[in-house]
C-alpha cells in the first residue's frame, strides 16, 4: 500500500510538471503568434531577410580618353568562375545543372585555368564530402576573359558557372602610366590609386545602386519576387589633351634608349606651349597599370622629382637680362674663369675653366658659358631683382598642373655663392614641369600658360560637357621683345658654329633651345659626382622657331655612354629622343616645314584606297615604296589606316581592311602597328610588355569580329651592334665632342 501510494504521488507530481510545461510553450506559441516577435526581432522581417538577396549595383567607372576619342582606360567585363555541386539543384530536369563527374571536371577545366588538373579535383571533392552548394577556384578562377569563358562555356561542362565582374583595363598596357595611374578594387568598389585615377575618382568613380527581390533556397527569383532596384549613377569621362599616337611614340622611343644606354631616369615631355595642354609625358622606370607590380618608381617624375637642372636655365637668366634693359649681346667678356671675391669660389665654365677668350654675351649663351651667366646675374641685373624674375617666372611654387602629388623645387638664395649658381642651374632646385612652365613666356610672347592634362569631362549618359578646360595665362614675366630676342639666342644654340645643341637640329623644322648637363649631388659625402655619365642630360626644345606648335623637354640621367671605341657624348641619348619624337611628331600634326632640308626625305602621298580593290591598292602602295598588308580575304577595301593624301614615310605599314576581315600575322609589328590594327577592327586590345610582338591571341586568318579580343605580348628587340651604331652616327657625334661631351 506504501510504495502503490508512493507512485501515485510521483505520477500526479509529474503530470503537474508536464501539464505545467505544456501550458508555458502552448502560452509562448500564443504569444509569438499574436505578436510575431521573439527578443525584439520581428519574425515577418526575418523571414523577408532569409528568403531576400540584396546586390548593390555597381556604377561603371567613367572612361579615360586621349584628345582624339581612343579609350586610354574602361571597366572591362571579366568573370569569375564556379562550380555547383548540390545535385538537389538540378532536381527533376533532363539537364544536368550540377558537376556530377569531378575527375572529368577538372580535366576540362584544367588547360583554362592556373591550376593544376589535381588541385581542381580536390576543390570538387572537398566540396562534395562537405555537403556545399557550390565552390570557387581562388585567384585563378578570378578575372577570366571573355575568351577565356566563351572557350569553357563551348565544352557544356554540367554545374560551371559564371559570374561577370569588372577590373580596370587600360588596352594600351605601359602607356602614359603616370599619368593615368591606375585603379583597382578596393573593399568591392575599383578605387584610384594613383595619377588621374586618384585625382578624379569622385568624379569617374560615379554612385552605386542596389537590387533586392524574394527567392527560394536555391536563390531562384519567386514568381513574385518584391524586387527593389536602386539604378546606379555611373561616373563621369574624361577627356585627356595626351594624343596617343605621339604618346606612343615618345614610349617607343625612351624604351630604345632605356634598353641601349641603361640610363639610371629618362623624363621626358611634349607640350602645346600655346595653350598649356600637355600632348605627352612619359617616365623611366615605368610599369603596366594592367599589373603594377614590382614598381621600381611609383612617381611621376615630370612634376614630383625636383632636381639641380643645369644650363637649361640660363634662357631665364639672359631672359631677365634682355628685360631689365641692361644686356648688349655684341657686349665681350673675359670667359674661363669668374672671381666675384676672396670669399667666394670662382665660377668656371664647363671646359675646366679654360673659356673661349673674350667672347660676346651672344656667343657665351651659344657656348653655354656658366661666367656670363654668372656676370649677367652678379653684376648686370643684380641679385634681388633676379629673385624677382625668378619668382616671376613662378620658380618658388607648385605649377598646380592637374595631376596628384606635385612637388616644387627649392629656390636656394641665402648666401652669395648660391644667388650666383643659381643663374646656370646649380644649387637650386627645380621641375622638369616648372621649367616648361616658365618656357612657355618665352615661346608665346611673354605669356606664361598653366600647364594642364584634362581637356574635359562629359556625362556618358548625355554626352554633356561639363566641365571644360581652355588656356590660362598666370603671369607675364617678360615682353614680346624679350621673348623674341630670347629665341633667336635659342636657335643659335641649335643653328651656330659654336652652339652646344648642334645634335639637336631637324630636318624640316628650325629648332630654338637649350642643353643642360646637371651635376648629381653625392649621397655619400659632400660635393657631386664624377666619372663619364655621371649627370642628367636635358634638352628643353621647340619648334618650328618663328611659331613654336610644340615644346620638349628630355632628361636622361647616368646612361652608360661607353662605346667600343670610347664614349659618346652625353646628348646622344636626348638628342635621339628629341629628334625622333619631334620631327615625327610635327609631321603627324601636319606643321608645314620652315627650312630647306639638307637632306631632303622623300614623302609619300596616300591616294585614294576606300572602295578599291585590295590587290590593286596593295601592288600600288608597293609600288610607291610602303608596306601594305591586306586585312582579310575581301576583294574591296572598306577601311585603311592611311586617308587620301596623308604623306608617310618609306616603309610606312599601311592597313588595307576589307569587307572579309580577317587576323593576319603580326609577330615582328610594333605597338603602333597593331594599335592602328586594332582601331581600324574595332578589337579589344591587351598588351603585354613592350617592344615587338612575339605572341598573338588569335591564330592568324581567323575571321574577325568587332569587338574581338586581342591579346598581344611584346618584346624588346635584340641590342644593336654597338660598332654599327657607332658607325652609322660617327660623323655627327664627331661633329660635337667639343661643345656637348663637356658642357658643365
Amino acid at each position: 500500500m506504501r510504495k502503490n501510494k508512493t507512485t501515485h504521488f510521483m505520477t500526479g507530481i509529474l503530470t503537474l510538471i508536464f501539464v505545467g510545461t505544456f501550458l508555458v510553450i502552448m502560452g509562448r506559441f500564443i504569444y509569438i503568434q499574436a505578436v510575431g516577435v521573439i527578443d525584439n526581432v520581428s519574425l515577418e522581417e526575418w523571414a523577408k531577410e532569409k528568403r531576400t538577396s540584396s546586390y548593390t549595383l555597381h556604377a561603371e567607372r567613367g572612361k579615360i580618353f586621349d584628345s582624339n576619342n581612343m579609350t586610354l582606360a574602361y571597366d572591362r567585363p571579366t568573370f569569375r568562375i564556379y562550380a555547383i555541386l548540390d545535385e538537389a539543384y538540378t532536381g527533376d530536369s533532363d539537364e544536368l545543372k550540377h558537376v556530377k563527374d569531378p575527375e572529368k571536371t577538372a580535366s576540362s577545366l584544367a588547360p583554362f585555368l592556373d591550376m593544376d588538373e589535381e588541385e581542381i579535383y580536390g576543390r570538387l571533392e572537398d566540396g562534395i564530402e562537405e555537403g556545399k552548394f557550390q565552390v570557387e577556384f581562388g585567384e585563378a578562377g578570378k578575372e577570366l576573359s571573355q575568351q577565356t569563358k566563351d572557350e569553357i562555356g563551348e565544352l557544356e561542362i554540367p554545374g560551371i558557372k559564371f559570374k561577370k565582374e569588372a577590373i580596370r583595363y587600360y588596352p594600351n598596357g605601359l602607356f602614359a602610366s603616370h599619368i593615368l595611374g591606375f585603379a583597382q578594387k578596393k573593399d568591392g568598389k575599383i578605387t584610384g590609386l594613383a595619377g588621374i585615377e586618384k585625382e578624379m575618382n569622385d568624379v569617374l568613380g560615379g554612385k552605386d545602386g542596389h537590387i533586392s527581390y524574394q527567392r527560394d533556397k536555391y536563390n531562384k527569383k519567386l514568381l513574385d519576387p518584391n524586387e527593389v532596384i536602386q539604378k546606379p549613377e555611373n561616373g563621369d569621362d574624361i577627356y585627356l589633351t595626351i594624343d596617343q599616337k605621339i604618346q606612343t611614340l615618345l614610349e617607343d622611343v625612351m624604351s630604345q634608349v632605356r634598353k641601349e644606354y641603361k640610363p639610371k631616369r629618362i623624363t621626358a615631355v611634349v607640350m602645346n606651349p600655346k595653350t598649356g595642354e600637355i600632348i605627352a609625358m612619359g617616365n623611366r622606370p615605368s610599369y603596366n597599370p594592367n599589373n603594377p607590380s614590382n614598381v621600381k618608381n611609383w612617381y611621376n617624375d615630370v612634376i614630383s622629382n625636383p632636381f639641380e637642372p643645369g644650363s637649361t636655365v640660363k634662357m631665364f637668366t639672359w631672359a631677365a637680362a634682355i628685360e631689365e634693359g641692361v644686356y648688349n649681346g655684341e657686349e665681350t667678356f673675359k670667359s674661363g674663369k669668374y672671381k666675384v671675391n676672396d670669399r667666394i669660389t670662382p665660377i668656371a665654365d664647363h671646359n675646366g675653366g679654360n673659356g673661349w677668350g673674350k667672347i660676346t654675351y651672344d656667343e657665351g649663351f651659344a657656348r653655354s658659358s656658366n661666367v656670363a651667366a654668372a656676370k649677367l646675374a652678379w653684376e648686370k641685373v643684380g641679385p634681388e631683382t633676379f629673385l624677382e624674375y625668378l619668382r616671376g617666372f613662378d620658380f618658388d611654387e607648385e605649377t598646380n598642373i592637374d595631376l596628384p602629388n606635385e612637388v616644387s623645387g627649392q629656390l636656394l638664395y641665402n648666401w652669395p655663392l648660391e644667388k650666383i649658381t643659381t643663374a646656370f642651374g646649380q644649387g637650386s632646385t627645380v621641375t622638369p614641369i616648372q621649367q616648361l612652365k616658365a618656357a612657355t613666356a618665352i615661346a608665346n610672347d611673354g605669356k606664361m600658360l598653366q600647364p594642364y592634362v584634362i581637356k574635359k569631362i562629359v556625362d556618358p549618359d548625355t554626352e554633356k560637357v561639363l566641365k571644360e578646360k581652355s588656356p590660362n595665362v598666370v603671369g607675364q614675366p617678360i615682353s614680346k621683345e624679350t621673348s623674341d630676342q630670347v629665341m633667336d639666342l635659342l636657335e643659335s644654340v641649335v643653328s651656330s658654329e659654336n652652339g652646344t645643341g648642334k645634335m639637336y637640329h631637324l630636318d624640316d623644322y628650325t629648332v630654338a633651345g637649350k642643353t643642360g648637363t646637371a651635376q648629381i649631388p653625392d649621397p655619400d659625402k659632400p660635393g657631386y659626382l664624377t666619372g663619364v655619365g655621371n649627370n642628367t642630360f636635358s634638352f628643353l626644345g621647340m619648334a618650328p622657331k618663328d611659331d613654336p606648335r610644340l615644346m620638349m623637354y628630355v632628361s636622361v640621367t647616368q646612361p652608360d655612354l661607353e662605346t667600343d671605341d670610347g664614349y659618346a657624348p652625353g646628348s646622344t641619348p636626348v638628342s635621339f629622343i628629341f629628334k625622333n619624337v619631334m620631327e615625327n611628331s610635327l609631321h603627324y600634326l601636319d606643321v608645314n616645314p620652315d627650312k630647306d632640308s639638307n637632306e631632303p626625305v622623300d614623302r609619300i602621298k596616300v591616294p585614294e584606297l576606300i572602295g578599291e580593290n585590295a590587290n590593286e591598292a596593295k601592288k600600288l602602295l608597293k609600288k610607291k615604296g610602303l608596306k601594305p598588308t591586306i586585312i582579310g580575304t575581301g576583294k574591296k577595301v572598306i577601311d585603311a589606316s592611311a586617308a587620301k593624301g596623308d604623306q608617310l614615310l618609306q616603309n610606312d605599314r599601311v592597313l588595307l581592311l576589307t569587307d572579309k576581315p580577317t587576323m593576319p600575322k603580326i609577330i615582328g609589328w610594333s605597338q603602333r602597328d597593331v594599335l592602328q590594327l586594332a582601331d581600324l577592327a574595332d578589337l579589344k586590345l591587351e598588351v603585354m610588355g613592350s617592344g615587338y610582338v612575339v605572341k598573338q591571341s588569335i591564330k592568324k586568318d581567323k575571321p574577325l569580329k568587332k569587338k574581338d579580343y586581342l591579346g598581344i605580348e611584346l618584346k624588346p628587340p635584340a641590342k644593336k651592334d654597338k660598332k654599327k651604331s657607332k658607325k652609322n652616327n660617327s660623323d655627327e657625334n664627331n661633329e660635337q665632342n667639343e661643345t656637348d661631351e663637356t658642357e658643365e
